[in-house]
């Protein structure tokens, strides 16, 4: 039976281009290296390398079967890791709206993994799909955006949250759009969260001598924030999102010009969950947790 070990092995040898290169990459000296590519060609019964000449490489017989090695290493890794989450390690699943996910996931994470071996999935959704992962414990826990006022978030008695901060939705663009009377903007559809924000508190807030125009529309922060730096049109984005753009002088805000609007960003579970998860829910809810980490 082929072994992970000995296709690293191989396959080192394949992309290393020198049995020193190999050695290193596997961290061990090169005869220690060498006595293990001996001892896998014992093993199988039959020569793998071409050493009648300098550097050492695969036969050509055996360099024909890389793409399968890879892939079969790959297998192997990933059901390995799978058997040791299986085994009592199975790891967090986080849902994050897309916003947050580019801007706040990375500090809680952090938060999540300091002193853990288990992983943590970062699911990447709108509002609504995050609180829905959370009824069906798709997901431990959902970090979101809530304006009250504009586009409530419903919770009734499902869940338990608790505040992490406030949020600034800035209008910003690149600077050669800074100064225009008439503007392009990207805008989000209707039926997400910001686009509910934008069409229910944002655009209604515009000063009737300023006309804007939409020239693009897409459902990802992360797109809008590309628009915007490429001067396609404004973008309405969370202020962590375009801080490092707007110090760097690649966009610009345009507030108080165009309204801005602040954000609470709640962290949910669903209530009563069992208690495998409240030592990570303390971490991240408590004084030294994710208010303290995240950039707000």
């Amino acid at each position: 039976m082929m072994r992970l070990e000995w296709l690293d092995d191989i396959l080192a040898v394949a992309d290393a281009g020198s049995l020193a290169r190999a050695a290193a990459l596997r961290h061990v000296s090169q005869s220690a290296f060498t006595r293990r590519l001996r001892a896998i060609e014992a093993a199988l019964g039959l020569p793998l390398f071409e050493r009648r000449r300098k550097p050492l490489t695969l036969l050509p017989e055996v360099t024909q079967h890389l793409p399968a090695m890879r892939s079969l290493a790959a297998q192997l890794r990933q059901l390995r890791e799978g058997l040791v989450q299986s085994g009592g390690a199975r790891g967090l699943t986080l849902a994050c709206q897309h916003a947050i996910t580019t801007s706040h996931s990375p500090a809680i994470v952090a938060v999540l993994t300091q002193g853990q071996s288990r992983p943590v999935r970062v699911r990447s959704e709108n509002r609504e799909e995050c609180l829905l992962r959370l009824l069906a414990r798709e997901a431990d826990l959902a970090v979101v955006y809530d304006v009250p006022e504009v586009a409530p978030l419903a919770m009734g008695a499902a869940f338990e949250r608790v505040p992490l901060g406030l949020e600034r939705l800035l209008p910003v663009a690149a600077p050669g759009l800074a100064g225009e009377t008439e503007l392009p903007y990207v805008g989000y559809p209707g039926d997400v969260f910001l686009g509910q924000v934008m069409d229910r508190a944002l655009l209604p807030r515009v000063a009737p001598g300023l006309r804007l125009r939409r020239c693009a529309e897409t459902a990802l922060t992360l797109a809008a924030h590309e628009y915007a730096r490429r001067g396609i049109g404004l973008a309405w984005l969370p202020e962590a999102m375009a801080q490092p753009d707007l110090e760097a002088g690649r966009l610009v805000s345009l507030a108080p010009r165009l309204p801005a609007l602040d954000m609470e960003l709640w962290m949910l579970r669903l209530a009563g969950q069992g208690a495998g998860w409240e030592e990570d829910w303390q971490r991240l809810a408590g004084p030294g947790g994710l208010a303290r980490a995240a950039p707000l």
